[in-house]
């Protein structure tokens, strides 16, 4: 999809993707599985410090507007992290004429792979 890893280190990730065509809906607004798309990933990269290779169990997603712009931003961080299990925050927002407007917010939890 052309995401981009921005930031990476314990506890934070932050990735973006640039809006192109081809990812939008039929009224020109980034796709829901788009958005959905680069939440669970940065969700799963901010959290990989501290599980290692994790998978997600639970996730929850809550579009707040139409993803509007140039480039999507995704902010995650966790929350809380146990030995086989955590739970993270993640913030998306749409960039458009210099302005982040937030387009999403999503929870999920990981668990450790294999376990």
């Amino acid at each position: 999809m052309g995401t981009s890893l921005e930031r990476f280190e314990p506890g934070q990730a932050v990735l973006s993707l640039e809006i192109r065509d081809e990812l939008k809906q039929q009224h020109g607004f980034v796709h829901g599985s788009v958005v959905s798309h680069l939440t669970d990933n940065a969700l799963t990269y901010a959290d990989d410090p501290t599980l290692g290779d994790s998978v997600t169990v639970e996730y929850k997603i809550n579009y707040l507007r139409p993803a509007i712009g140039e480039r999507l931003i995704a902010r995650a961080s966790v929350l809380t992290a146990g030995k086989w299990q955590a739970v993270c925050l993640c913030e998306v927002f749409a960039l458009a004429n210099g302005e982040e407007k937030r387009a999403a917010g999503a929870q999920d939890t990981i668990t450790k792979a294999g376990e």
